[in-house]
């Protein structure tokens, strides 16, 4: 008898277009099979976590520093690239935060979160807002400047808004290493042949639908914030890279340096080796 196990992952077009060929039914599975996906916000799944909700989940890499103790990193459905960091943006052109700042973040355990932690440390106001609400919070004044992810990247010059920090390129610069934002992972506890098919379902789940690129058009567009087309394709494009099917030993050491810089800035207490499949 296969086991039944739970699942969440965002609606954003990345997820959904990865997780489309999984969830209906064109992937066959032998030993689990999983009950209906939860779809929620990064920072919801990352809270979530805190808590061991599901077995299998996306986290922020910022989430997932927490949670080392309960949850293993699958190798398949990250998201992880260069040019695809989040964006710190303002009103004014020139912007550079200081201690006086108060800066809108996308979720307290998001890879943003801890980007902007490590760029500007001196910044010690932020505050949390839904990535669809951090741009017309910052248009309007409420914040001095917002990091933004997502479709965001793609539409905030349409609000008037200008990019102060891409801090992505930011992370590139200092490292030389591409930039991890997000990854899905299992829980611990679950046997390692379970893991290894959760993880080979995805990469051929990923396989199947650049195989058949129209035939989850319409899952995507149903879960997608923003619904132009061009914006949806550019999203994909570029979240979805090589390091989707496969981390390597490249993205490896991305995020085993995002943790440790993480660590040494009192991000991350405890001490818990990065746990992970293939």
């Amino acid at each position: 008898m296969s086991k039944q196990l739970s699942i969440g992952y965002s609606p954003c077009p990345n997820d959904t277009y990865i997780f489309y060929a999984l969830m209906h039914g064109h992937i066959p599975l032998q030993q689990l099979s999983f009950s209906d996906p939860v779809l929620a916000d990064v920072e919801q799944l990352n809270s979530w976590a805190m808590e061991s909700r599901l077995d299998v989940t996306k986290l922020s890499f910022h989430a997932l520093g927490h949670v080392l103790s309960d949850y293993v990193m699958l190798s398949a459905g990250a998201a992880l690239g260069r040019g695809c960091g989040p964006l710190l943006v303002a009103k004014e052109k020139g912007f550079v935060p200081d201690r006086r700042s108060k800066i809108a973040i996308p979720g307290r355990y998001t890879t943003a979160a801890l980007l902007l932690a490590l760029y500007a440390p001196k910044v010690t106001e932020t505050v949390v807002l839904r990535f669809d609400r951090i741009m017309d919070a910052v248009q309007h004044g409420e914040v001095d400047g917002g990091v933004i992810i997502h479709e965001g990247r793609f539409t905030y010059q349409g609000m008037g808004l200008h990019c102060s920090q891409d801090l992505g390129a930011w992370w590139e610069g200092e490292t030389g290493l591409p930039i991890p934002l997000g990854c899905i992972a299992a829980r611990a506890s679950l046997a390692k042949p379970l893991l290894n098919e959760i993880d080979e379902g995805i990469r051929a789940s990923l396989r199947w639908i650049r195989n058949h690129p129209d035939m989850g058009r319409e899952y995507i567009r149903m879960h997608a914030q923003e619904l132009d087309e061009q914006v949806l394709n550019d999203h994909i494009d570029l979240y979805v890279n090589p390091f989707s099917e496969h981390l390597g030993d490249e993205g490896i050491q991305a995020i085993e340096e995002l943790l440790r810089r993480g660590r040494e800035a009192g991000v991350f207490l405890a001490h818990h080796q990065l746990q992970r499949v293939n």
